[in-house]
């Protein structure tokens, strides 16, 4: 079989200074295979295919492609060898149309001229090569983020791809796109294309996988068939230890409401009514589109609403007041930590203390070493990992950064805490360590609202769940009475 490989990493290493971020890493491809990557954030799985697409230079070790080894790599080399690289952030232009952007920087010409009519008329060829029903001469912004992903992947097609590189595809994908990329995924399998999939999402290893390969710390634990591998396998070797329970929330006797949601009726969401108490954790499940960001957006005075109310540790909210919220002792953590639950162009120490800064500072005066010392308590009592206080915080990883902003309301004294999606692109080691600081949270008297599109998470760390589907609530639910095939039941009732 070895001279059937696609492409070999051979003893690669990657060294930064005072940095190891790769070390003696060896894993092969083959044609028509899906090599799954998996690992902590900084394991290496990144900077592996930087490599590979010649953005970074690898310190030693060597890259072979069909046999033949690749002398100095380089995004152009790269690209002329068929290895595309489809990102997270999508690297598309907004403005152009989908078939300017498949053909960018390798345009179609007639003479000295783009030829654009050949320009659309392939364009839409690959298009409907997998399954997209869409004219090229549409404008990118006018996309879906699931059908921007297929565009990407055209353009891959395009440029005659043999090796593509998924990193997190599927972390802002509906459900029904989901699918549909897998089933894309499955075609280029059948056209012995090879590609790496990145993923925090486990459970797609066994719906796509064919091979994994783990990374830790920089280092190559471990490449074995689906087959020989489970769930708990998986997970174990990522984090580097046996992690007991996944899911570590016990029931706890539930005290007096904290928060209470009364027939909240506004923009994709109608007469919407939830309560929780002190001492537990309520989830909430739903399809994408079911409107639960939209309710405890304006539940928390973000977004305005027509009619209901909103009752917080016995207080009546008024619209469109976050920080009458939060002065009664209510904290969002929204979906999107990056743009709306943090600066990213601060440190540490200052995204903790932004919304304490009154009762840290009485007399109006700042008190830095004061300030200092919270935040050093905070880092500790978290277990934020981070050699400073003032690093900045788009340095951090995604599960240190959620962290961040736990710190943040924990020291304005918040008691009641809704999390959107509170560990949408964390690995799994920092999952574990955020369900334990939740279980802790409502250990101490805290009332939890849960918003999560993972049914696993959803059944694991919820005492309650309350299912939405169509903008309403169609559905509540005893964890100890769930089931994953109920729960999806209700939540597809109303689409």
């Amino acid at each position: 079989m070895e001279h059937e490989k696609l492409l070999e990493f051979k003893h690669v290493c990657k060294y930064f200074p005072g940095v190891k971020a790769l070390e003696d890493i060896n894993i092969d491809l083959y044609p028509g295979e899906v090599h799954i990557l998996v690992g902590e954030n900084g394991a290496g799985k990144s900077t592996l295919m930087k490599v590979l697409s010649g953005a970074y230079t690898a310190t030693s070790g060597e890259l072979y492609f069909q046999d033949k080894k690749i002398e100095k790599n380089s995004p152009h080399i790269s690209e002329m060898l068929g290895i595309s690289m489809i990102y997270q952030e999508l690297n598309l232009v907004p403005e152009l149309s989908i078939a300017a952007n498949i053909f960018l920087g390798h345009e179609l010409r007639k003479g000295p001229f783009v030829d654009v009519a050949a320009q659309e008329k392939r364009a839409n060829e690959l298009l409907e090569e997998i399954g997209v029903r869409v004219d090229s001469k549409t404008l990118v912004k006018n996309l879906g983020v699931g059908t921007q992903q297929m565009v990407e992947i055209a353009k891959a097609l395009s440029q005659n791809a043999k090796v593509i590189v998924f990193d997190e595809p599927t972390s802002s994908l509906t459900d029904s796109e989901i699918q549909e990329l897998f089933s894309i995924i499955r075609l280029l399998r059948e056209r012995n294309v090879g590609m790496f999939y990145i993923s925090h999402r486990l459970e797609e290893l066994f719906k796509i996988g064919d091979r994994v390969s783990v990374l830790r710390d920089g280092h190559h634990i471990l490449t074995d068939t689906i087959d020989h591998m489970t769930m708990e396998s998986v997970i174990e070797n990522i984090a580097g230890r046996k992690i007991e329970n996944l899911f570590p929330h016990t029931r706890k006797e539930a005290g007096e409401p904290l928060l209470e949601i009364r027939s909240l009726t506004g923009q994709n969401f109608f007469n919407v009514s939830m309560t929780v108490r002190a001492g537990e954790i309520v989830g909430v499940s739903g399809l994408v589109g079911a409107g639960r960001t939209e309710t405890v957006r304006a539940a928390f005075g973000i977004d305005d609403y027509h009619s209901g109310e909103v009752i917080v540790c016995g207080g009546k909210l008024k619209k469109k007041n976050p920080a009458m919220a939060n002065k009664l002792g209510m904290c969002l953590l929204p979906e999107d930590r990056k743009t709306e639950g943090l600066a990213l162009s601060l440190s540490i120490r200052e995204n903790i203390v932004v919304s304490s800064l009154r009762s840290l500072n009485p007399t109006g005066v700042i008190n830095k070493a004061r300030e200092r010392g919270e935040v050093q308590k905070s880092i500790r009592s978290l277990e934020i990992a981070t050699s400073t206080m003032d690093k900045l915080t788009r340095f951090l990883s995604g599960g240190t950064q959620q962290k961040v902003v736990i710190a943040k309301w924990l020291l304005s004294q918040s008691k009641v805490f809704v999390f959107d999606e509170p560990t949408r692109g964390i690995d799994v080691g920092a999952k574990s360590s955020i369900y334990q600081l939740m279980d802790e949270l409502v250990g101490r008297g805290a009332a939890i609202l849960m918003i999560s599109s993972d049914l696993t998470e959803i059944m694991g760390m919820s005492d309650r769940i309350y299912v939405m589907s169509g903008g309403e609530v169609v559905g509540e639910v005893d964890q100890r009475e769930a089931t994953q095939s109920g729960i999806l039941q209700m939540a597809f009732s109303k689409v």
